[in-house]
């Protein structure tokens, strides 16, 4: 088995292009070689250089391969679909260039379900024409990132988007052909919804072409469920932890993934708040490497 570990540039609390509160992306780069990964997400398209030289240059300058990227965007808004598309297309051209392999799709957080993250009894459902519009947006954007830029796509349920919920991805995992969806699993999202990874990773690990590594605090994804807090909120009061802390049972991911055979890249994902002065991203960089390697990754 052959697993190689990275890191994503939301770890350094980094969630859109433009916020000014963002470290600069050479800090990210560094700190991430530093912290003993040997690859890195791209993040939101234009947090780091679109020039494909400079970005390769500084890749070089720190042993890191770029893995892949993420279109976090309102697939879930029809009003919305050129700027998806938009993003969708300049991350693939990214990607493409650096030789990545993975594009990962997520629906933003909406206001609609902002409130009912981990309450899937309690959140709005789409009508069926709301969902088969939303369904093919996403299908449509897999088509463009296999098709025409060779890459492999994989959906990524998400906090308070809608497409959060376990039935809701299973729903979409049967009515997406396999060869252009495959998945991206989050161990952290997944808890948080209020189902359980490592059983849902032993029936779907077939379709999981991509990982990411987040843990859950118990006591704080019960506190802000309770408090309908927004999933930023929760960043902010710390429900993602240093992994091997929370309610994820990674020895058993790591089992699973080693009796699948799969290969390739896991990432790691600890999103955070930037501004709080407890958030020190290269020491939890470092913890959950080392958490990593001491059960076996």
């Amino acid at each position: 088995m052959t697993i190689k570990i990275g890191n994503a540039p939301c770890s350094w609390g980094v969630e859109f292009a433009d916020d000014p509160r963002n470290p600069g992306w050479r800090e990210v780069l560094r700190e991430n070689a530093a912290a003993g990964y040997k690859g890195i997400e791209l993040g939101p398209v234009g947090f780091m250089p679109e020039d494909p030289v400079v970005l390769a240059e500084a890749l070089a300058a720190h042993d890191l391969t770029l893995i892949g990227g993420v279109v976090f965007r309102p697939f879930h808004d029809p009003d919305a679909w050129a700027e998806v598309e938009h993003a969708a297309r300049r991350t693939c051209t990214a990607l493409k260039a650096h030789g990545a392999q993975h594009l990962v799709l997520i629906d933003s957080i909406s206001p609609r379900r902002a409130g009912t993250a981990g309450r899937a009894e309690a959140a709005e459902q789409m009508d069926k024409a709301e969902w088969v519009a939303f369904r093919d947006r996403i299908a449509q954007v897999a088509r463009i990132g296999t098709e025409e830029y060779g890459l492999s796509v994989g959906i990524h349920a998400h906090a308070a988007g809608f497409m959060d919920f376990e039935p809701e991805l299973e729903r979409l995992l049967d009515e997406v052909d396999e060869s252009i969806l495959k998945i991206c699993f989050d161990t952290g999202h997944h808890s948080y919804a209020g189902f359980d990874p490592v059983a849902f990773m032993e029936r779907h690990i077939d379709r999981i072409s991509y990982m990411h590594f987040k843990d859950i605090d118990p006591g704080v994804k019960a506190d802000v469920i309770a408090k309908n807090a927004g999933f930023y909120d929760a960043c902010g009061q710390g429900i993602f932890c240093t992994l091997g802390e929370g309610d994820v049972d990674f020895s058993r991911v790591r089992q699973i993934l080693l009796d699948s055979g799969f290969e390739g890249w896991c990432t790691v994902e600890q999103d955070c708040d930037p501004t709080l002065p407890d958030t020190d991203a290269l020491r939890d960089a470092k913890a959950n490497r080392a958490y990593l390697q001491s059960i076996g990754f």
